[in-house]
Formats: structure tokens, sequence, C-alpha cells
């Protein structure tokens, strides 16, 4: 049995390997109205900035939830806040 995509808040845990391989395209499972709504709303111009690499790393509950609270777009936060750590800390 395969884990729940979602917490109970509807957060989306990180995806493994696994997840992939059960995935099918959008063409499969979707509505055609629906496809070209996410496809339009899906644009995205020259991506500027460089990718982010994926990773799995532990944290500390009180850190996950702090950032939770403030709502979607956590993982970017946490993303945020170590880039301004490394701001002030590089001696370089």
């Amino acid at each position: 049995m395969r884990k729940p995509l979602t917490d109970k808040h509807g957060e989306v845990r990180e995806l493994t390997d696994e997840d992939f391989k059960h995935m099918r395209p959008m063409a499969e499972v979707l509505p055609v109205d629906l496809q070209r709504t996410i496809r339009q709303r899906g644009q995205r111009g020259r991506q500027e900035a460089p990718t982010k690499v994926k990773t799995t790393m532990r944290l500390s509950p009180d850190v996950i939830d702090h950032f939770k609270e403030q709502g979607p777009g956590w993982q970017s936060r946490i993303d945020q806040a170590l880039k301004e750590y490394i701001r002030e800390h590089h001696h370089g």
C-alpha cells in the first residue's frame, strides 16, 4: 500500500522514485478542457534562475511547524531563510 501524497493539512509530501513510477501522463487522466487550462496557466518564460536541486533532509518538527504556520510556500521560505543565512555568514 502506497503512502498518501498529502497529509491532514493538504501539504504534499516529498515524492519518491516509487511515486514517479506510478504517475501517468495528464492526457490519460484529465479532461481535455482541464488540460488546456493547466497548460495555459503553467506557461513559463525562459528560466532565469538556476533550477533547484532535489534533496531529502531531516529538520526539527519545530522548524517545519514554524514555516508551515505561515501558510503555503513553506519550503520556499526555508530556502530563502537558508540563502539569507549564507549571505550573512559568508566570509569569502
